[in-house]
C-alpha cells in the first residue's frame, strides 16, 4: 500500500489540477459574457443593444410618418422603463466618419427633459437644438436646414414642456440682462393663446395652454422664415410637427 501512495498522490493532484482548471475557463467564459460597469453592476452582454448607426441608404428610406412612430415606440420605452444599454464605444467608432440622423429636435434647455433618453434613441440617431423656451431664431434655423437639407433628416420636431421656468418667466414679464431679450420671443405665444380664466402663472392650466401656443408659433416661424424647409415639407420631403413632454410620466403627445 505505501508501495502505491506516491502514484495515488500524484493522481489525486491531477484531478485537483484539472477541476480547477474547468472552474477557471468556466467562470472565464461566464465573465466574456458579462459586461462589468462601475461597482457590483453588471450586464449581460445580451441585453446590450448592438444596432448600427444609420447608414445613408437605410435613411433615404424612412418616411417622416415612419420617424415619429419609431420616436413613439422610443417614448414608450422610456415611459416604462425599458431602455436599453447601448453599444456607445462601437457607435462612436462607426459614426465617426458620416451621421445621418432621423429627426431634428428643437428642445427646451430644462435639464429635467434629457431628449435623446426620452425617444430612446443614441449616438448618431438624431439632432438635438436646445434653447430656453424652445424658441427658434436665426441660428437655429441654419441649423435646422444642416439637419434636412444637408443631411438628410426627415422630421423637425419642436419639444415643449410642462412648468416651463423660460414661459413662466415671459408671462411674468422678467426683464434680466439677455434674458429679457430671449423672453419677447416668447411673449406673443402669451398674447395670442385663447384662453378663459385666470392668465397668470398661478394657473397651472394657462401656462401649459401658453407652452402649447408657443411651440405652434415656433413651427409657423419655421414655416415662414425658412422657404428651404417650407418647400421641403410641402414637397413632403419632412414634417414639422410639435409636441409637449410631461414632466411628471414623462411621456411625449404629439399635437394635431
Amino acid at each position: 500500500m505505501r508501495d502505491h501512495f506516491p502514484k495515488l498522490l500524484c493522481i489525486l493532484l491531477l484531478v485537483a489540477a484539472v477541476a480547477c482548471n474547468t472552474a477557471t475557463n468556466k467562470q472565464s467564459a461566464t465573465k466574456t459574457d458579462t459586461l462589468h460597469t462601475a461597482g457590483d453592476t453588471t450586464i449581460d452582454l445580451d441585453d446590450v443593444l448592438e444596432n448600427q448607426v444609420l447608414t445613408w441608404e437605410q435613411q433615404q428610406a424612412l418616411t417622416p410618418e415612419q420617424v415619429i412612430d419609431l420616436l413613439k415606440e422610443g417614448n414608450e420605452d422610456f415611459v416604462n422603463d425599458r431602455l436599453t444599454v447601448r453599444n456607445y464605444t462601437k457607435r462612436v467608432r462607426q459614426a465617426a466618419n458620416g451621421q445621418y440622423p432621423k429627426a431634428v429636435i428643437l428642445s427646451c434647455l430644462d435639464s429635467r427633459v434629457p431628449v435623446e433618453d426620452v425617444f430612446h434613441r443614441g449616438i448618431g440617431d438624431i439632432f438635438v437644438g436646445r434653447v430656453a423656451g424652445n424658441i427658434v431664431n436665426e441660428d437655429m434655423l441654419g441649423s435646422m436646414e444642416f439637419g434636412c437639407k444637408a443631411s438628410g433628416a426627415k422630421l423637425i420636431l419642436v419639444l415643449g414642456h410642462e412648468h416651463c421656468g423660460a414661459i413662466k418667466s415671459a408671462i411674468d414679464e422678467v426683464k434680466l440682462g439677455n434674458i429679457t431679450a430671449l423672453l419677447e420671443k416668447i411673449r406673443p405665444a402669451v398674447k395670442t393663446v385663447q384662453f378663459d380664466g385666470e392668465r397668470s402663472t398661478k394657473n397651472k392650466d394657462f401656462v401649459h395652454a401658453v407652452c402649447e401656443q408657443n411651440v405652434k408659433l415656433t413651427i409657423d416661424k419655421i414655416r415662414k422664415n425658412s422657404p428651404i424647409l417650407a418647400d421641403m415639407e410641402k414637397n413632403k420631403e419632412i414634417m414639422i410637427v410639435g409636441a409637449m413632454y410631461d414632466m411628471s410620466s414623462g411621456m411625449v403627445t404629439f399635437l394635431k
